[in-house]
């Protein structure tokens, strides 16, 4: 079978990396059944080729491009409503091809015969080729059905998801986001029903904070459509990652519920009264959830984003779908939501009118339009706060032009606190549980202040919060912040995830001392170079490792940041897709090919060049010259000397306002410093490796564990003599190891040795400047009294 041109693939056929054959929901439940030991109901995908075949037999192809030439304006509402259900009608009113439309009956059956059920009941989930990716949230921008039964009904919802490509909200995100409308193919996920007794959302990192140490869990009664739609206020669970400790839990009021009919569809229902506001999970289930969250965030190596139902039958959870979450990595940078326009008269009264969930946070002033009926989303104007009952994607044009949205129902993640947390708008939801409903109390036309930080709408527009005084906090209250100390040392920060280098740019770090590109390969990549050489696709290594190398470059600008080539082993880049071609099996890949003696191997420079390629397009290209690179684990001199060689045939020419960078982690670079002094600007010292490699001591083999100390004297003497011999010839010496961070005497060994910058991990790089302040002053203080403290290692060899 080929894959490519297949019209339908089993769950365990499929991978994360299949989103161009199924899209990413589809693909990311085959990742899920393939790949992970998480429960996921199981099912089949139609496929892109399968949605394409459709389009082109019909010739539906050639007829949405000409409708779609009447849309002109997709910022207008009326215009996106009714081209677009001009494109759907005609998609619903074409025959499915006899092929496709066999396949998916055999297929249907088929999984019946495999859980054992004659005609099960299904949900049809429709999945398109460009959703889930790390830079375009389209998750929840089409259709999706539940509680289907039967081949003919399965066939006639596929053709309906095959319809929802072409809803006004995929359709305007499609515009906003740069996608060609007929290249996003629709794929089906026909997967079996949970008939869930509760279900709701889960992710990983605080979706208002960032702070990625908890999981939060929503849920309510029934499917979980109502909490996603923002029906109703879900009850809420924040559970630390280290432990599984419920920290936080809201229960809220759940008066109704969606539940499947016994013949098949949905029907809203009223949640029995002892049921309202009682408990949808016990903490046993909070926690098992939890476990399963830890776990998928583990294996995709990113925040995730995802869906869960508890089975009524058995009380059995099931993951229902998870992917890549989007709003940590796309936080708008244009300052929307601050109050803007004409002067404003204000008031020092502090009137509460409503108090919700603060779901996206910031400040606004503004008049407030009520909107309850959706028909009447034409008439909101810029500027203005929507206030309503809830929202739903169809109302993104109108929510893109609201200064804030207050809402009656909802929780952390509906769909009104995910897209304003995307559009930078503040937002509060759910004000019925907190307080009263936002539409009944608030009257249209009177001027509001919506503290979003808070969770607070006040009467009138508030001085203080509307005109901020400088060292005010977001928050409303005025703190005066310690200033950080200068030092000698520069303090330097450690960080992989571009998405995150916007968030901790206001750290007081002097710029980025080792940003693992790595981090790029397995979240965003997943391919092996050299196999996308083989398909023909290189660019995709230049544009994404480039588009990363930006995101942290603009953000820290115009302090340097320095990128550290690949140092995958060969197990790890065996895990990427199409890697086990191009990967030997190493007994020991930790001290096999990695870092410098891969770069020039005639087996992997092509691969190489395209590392150097993306680092010349963000220098050049995007112009952004703060970025240097470091070349890690590098044996020999004459290997460091062919590596500058090929940066230069590849147009990256050392000089002063391009640095390369030495990761001095092998001791021949410490013993043959004065070689490698030729082809470096300077070194950062990777102390982990380092120690190992001094000691002969695995860190990670729990026998000699112990043995393992970065302040053994031979690893301090290896340090003593590195910056001796670079500073002789006017190299910069660093260090990126852990030990700086857990051992202030280490710190001051470095001082006190002359290094130039310590780089730390985001969570103690203001610690690690305190300290280092503290640890400049004391040497000054013992040189000026002469009374200081001896040292009495001897740190010469």
């Amino acid at each position: 079978m080929d894959r490519n041109t297949a019209f339908v693939l089993w769950f365990d056929e499929l991978r994360r990396e299949d989103v161009n054959l199924v899209g990413g929901k589809s693909s990311s439940l085959g990742e899920l059944t393939s790949a992970t030991n998480v429960p996921v109901p199981y099912g089949f995908a139609t496929t892109a080729a399968g949605y394409r075949y459709f389009m082109r037999k019909t010739g539906l192809d050639k007829k949405i491009e000409e409708l779609l030439k009447e849309l002109t304006d997709v910022e207008d509402p009326v215009q996106l409503r009714i081209v677009t259900a001009k494109v759907r009608d005609a998609i619903c009113a074409a025959d499915m091809p006899q092929e496709l439309a066999e396949s998916v009956r055999k297929s249907y059956d088929e999984l019946g015969k495999k859980v054992g059920e004659a005609e099960p009941f299904v949900a049809v989930r429709s999945s398109a080729t460009a959703e889930d990716l790390p830079d375009a949230s389209f998750a929840g921008q089409q259709d999706t059905y539940l509680n289907v039964r039967g081949a003919d009904m399965v066939i006639q919802k596929v053709k309906e998801c095959y319809a929802s490509t072409f809803t006004d909200r995929a359709t305007y995100y499609r515009t906003k986001k740069g996608f060609d409308h007929l290249e996003v193919a629709l794929s089906a996920a026909v997967q079996m029903m949970v008939f869930s007794k509760s279900s709701g959302v889960m992710f990983t990192v605080d979706l208002v904070t960032g702070d990625d140490s908890t999981i939060t869990i929503e849920g309510a009664w029934g499917l979980g459509e109502y909490v996603v739609q923002g029906t109703v206020t879900p009850d809420n669970f924040r559970v630390k990652k280290d432990d599984l400790s419920i920290v936080s839990k809201m229960i809220n009021t759940k008066p109704i519920q969606l539940v499947r009919k016994a013949g098949g569809d949905c029907e809203e229902l009223p949640v029995p009264k002892e049921l309202q506001k009682a408990q949808v999970l016990t903490e046993e289930q909070v926690r098992e959830l939890a476990s399963y969250a830890k776990a998928i965030e583990k294996h995709y190596g990113c925040y995730m984003d995802m869906e869960w139902g508890v089975d009524e039958r058995n009380g059995k959870i099931w993951l229902l779908q998870a992917r890549p979450e989007t709003v940590w990595s796309k936080k708008n940078k244009d300052g929307k939501g601050a109050v803007q326009g004409d002067a404003m008269e204000t008031t020092t009264e502090r009137v509460i009118v409503v108090k919700g969930l603060p779901a996206s946070p910031g400040r606004a002033a503004g008049k407030a339009h009520v909107i309850l009926d959706p028909s009447r989303i034409g008439e909101f104007k810029d500027g203005e706060i929507l206030v309503t009952t809830m929202t739903a994607p169809d109302w993104v044009p109108a929510m893109k032009k609201a200064k804030a949205i207050v809402t009656d129902a909802g929780g952390m993640t509906c769909h009104a606190s995910i897209v304003s947390r995307e559009l930078g708008i503040p937002c509060i939801v759910g004000t019925k549980s907190r307080s009263t409903e936002a539409t009944t109390t608030i009257k249209d036309g009177t001027e509001i202040t919506v503290d979003a930080t808070n969770g607070v709408v006040y009467e009138g527009y508030v001085e203080d919060l509307v005109k901020p005084q400088e060292g005010a906090a977001q928050g409303g209250s005025v703190t005066i912040a310690e200033a950080a100390p200068v030092t000698g040392t520069k303090i330097y920060m450690n960080l992989g995830n571009p998405d995150m280098a916007e968030k901790y740019s206001v750290l007081p770090c002097d710029g980025i001392g080792l940003m693992r590109e790595e981090f790029i390969w397995t979240t965003f990549i997943h391919e092996h170079p050299l196999y996308l050489i083989e398909i023909g696709h290189p660019e995709r290594v230049v544009d994404q490792l480039a588009e990363g190398i930006r995101k942290m470059c603009q953000a820290m600008a115009p302090r340097p940041v320095t990128l550290r080539f690949s140092d995958f082993k060969s197990s790890e880049y065996r895990d990427l897709k199409g890697g086990d071609k191009f990967e030997p099996v190493e007994s020991s890949a930790l001290l096999g090919w990695r870092g410098a003696s891969r770069y020039y191997d005639p087996k992997y420079i092509e691969a190489f060049k395209l590392e150097l390629r993306a680092v010349r397009k963000v220098r050049e290209e995007f112009g952004l010259k703060n970025l240097n690179v470091m070349v890690p684990f590098c044996r020999r001199v004459d290997e460091m000397e062919r590596i500058v060689s090929l940066m230069d045939a590849e147009g990256l020419h050392r000089g002063p306002d391009f640095k390369v960078w030495l990761m001095a982690e092998i001791p021949s670079n410490i013993i043959l410093a004065d070689q490698f002094n030729k082809f470096v600007d300077g070194y950062s010292i990777g102390s982990n490796d380092l120690t190992m490699l001094v000691m002969g001591c695995d860190r990670d083999n729990e026998t000699v564990a112990p043995l393992f100390d970065e302040r053994n004297l031979a690893v301090k003497r290896a340090i003593r003599h590195l910056i001796e011999v670079a500073h002789k010839e006017g190299k910069t010496v660093s260090i990126c190891g852990q030990a700086p961070s857990v051992y202030p005497d280490f710190t001051e060994f470095l001082i006190k040795s002359g290094i130039d910058s310590i780089s730390v991990n985001p969570d103690v790089v203001a610690a690690t400047r305190k300290s280092v302040a503290q640890i400049e002053q004391r040497i000054l203080m013992d040189s000026l009294t002469g009374r200081g403290r001896a040292d009495t290692e001897d740190y010469n060899w």
